[in-house]
């Protein structure tokens, strides 16, 4: 099947993871979401939380209003969000192209993983990294990239053995075999800068070939893209590197459904179950044990809200006591954050110039789906610049401006290779004709 003849399946491919109290009880006494709808904070906090004894959630419900030209992968690295968990929480927004204004779920409210709460827990379900090994009994939190199918992230107990800054990727010949496939040859070695996946920081695991990294391709994180290491944002590795010494303990898990207790109130948080588990036995297993609590607790659950939890899978920890609020409620009751003056590494879109070489990576009729993909090209990693600009009732995405045809014909590869797309390279002469034209979304 053709990516040129199906432009939206293109895109998604470009864009390309209990009980104290019964239901007679009187109503819980929580109060996680802060002050509710009628006041806006200023910020909030994403990832450092300071849990009660007990409680298994951590973290807070919010929502943010978006401007025009924001996408939700900017929305989800400023707040400390993947990929895959501000798309599940905000299913009926464009990932690619919000409307201004929009109002986006910060999923910022999470069930702890059921596993030992010392050193980095990850849960691969969540795509989430949980460091417990904070003052004060705080756990820290941030977003991660995991394996993808075929290559996933081992499970199990493993150590911290070493750490690196500035690393050398020595890389697997199995990668490399890979690559060479797809005509992106890989040196044995790739050094420390811009070129390498494993960015400035690395956690080195006790078991041979994994690491805790960063990346040069942030808008990765969230998402099943790595080779079976863990991926964070750059500015999140920088912390967790400062913070985490040799020989903490790292258990990696796979939950995709999380019971949790908070104020004498149950909570259901689902996501969708990969590709490596038994997605019917999982859910089945959780349903045993929901059945289990309900006998041996005197609990009335709200059947009908689990069901709709877990098919949904919107990993938005969900009450489903009877008589409890469900989602909606939660969604209502949700404080309001300013959005900041500049989201954290948001792509600057390059002004269209006279005379440079470009890359036309794609020409459609559509204005949409031409500024969809304009801003995945943004998002690559390195980031590849790309902006929109019109030619009579068409509309051509642009990769550029480059100041020599060398610089063109490499983002061209990177373009063919990384989505799968052959662009054609427009010249300084072309771009000096495109610039007489009316041109739209620079």
């Amino acid at each position: 099947m053709s990516l040129r003849s199906h432009p939206a399946a293109r895109l998604v491919i470009l864009a390309a993871a209990v009980l104290l109290l019964n239901a007679c009880a009187a109503p819980p006494k929580w109060r996680i979401f802060g002050p509710g709808p009628d006041r806006t904070e200023a910020r909030i906090e994403p990832h450092v939380f300071a849990p009660s004894k007990g409680e298994h959630l951590i973290g807070r419900l919010a929502v943010v209003r978006t401007r025009e030209g924001d996408t939700l992968p900017d929305i989800a690295r400023h707040f400390g969000l993947g990929h895959d968990a501000v798309k599940a929480a905000n299913p009926d927004v464009d990932v690619w192209l919000p409307k201004a204004d929009s109002r986006v779920v910060l999923s910022l409210l999470f069930i702890l993983p059921d596993a030992p709460r010392q050193g980095i827990v990850v849960n691969l379900a969540a795509m989430r990294l949980f460091y417990h090994g904070g003052k004060k009994r705080e756990i820290v939190t941030y977003p991660v990239g995991i394996g993808d199918e075929g290559r996933s992230t081992p499970l199990g107990e493993m150590v911290i053995e070493r750490k690196a800054i500035r690393p050398t990727w020595y890389v697997p010949a199995s990668i490399r075999k890979d690559h060479a496939k797809r005509g992106d040859p890989l040196p044995a070695e790739v050094p420390p800068g811009p070129d390498n996946p494993l960015g400035e920081f690395a956690l080195y695991l006790s078991r041979s070939g994994y690491v805790i990294h960063g990346t040069n391709k942030p808008y990765s994180i969230g998402l099943r893209a790595t080779n079976g290491c863990l991926r964070l944002y750059p500015e999140h590795v920088e912390k967790l590197y400062k913070a985490v010494p040799v020989r903490t303990p790292v258990h990696i898990v796979n939950q995709p459904y999380l019971i949790g207790r908070s104020g004498g109130m149950l909570y259901l948080q689902a996501y969708d179950p990969h590709e490596e588990l038994d997605a019917a036995d999982v859910k089945k297993k959780l349903y045993a044990r929901l059945k289990d609590m309900e006998k041996k607790e005197k609990l009335r659950l709200d059947w009908k809200r689990v069901e709709e939890t877990v098919t949904q899978a919107r990993g938005i920890p969900v009450p489903i006591l009877e008589g409890a609020g469900g989602l909606e409620g939660m969604l209502a009751s949700a404080a309001e954050v300013q959005r900041p003056a500049q989201l954290t590494g948001q792509p600057r879109i390059p002004a269209f110039k006279a005379g440079a070489w470009y890359v036309r990576a794609d020409e459609t009729i559509g204005e949409d789906n031409a500024k969809r993909m304009a801003a995945v090209l943004n998002h690559q990693g390195p980031q590849i610049p790309a902006l929109v600009v019109r030619k009579g009732n068409r509309y051509q995405v642009l990769a550029g401006p480059f100041s020599s045809k060398k610089a063109a014909e490499e983002a061209a590869r990177r373009i063919k290779i990384d989505l799968e797309y052959d662009g054609v390279l427009v010249g300084p002469a072309q771009s000096r004709e495109l610039a007489q034209k009316e041109t739209g979304n620079r």
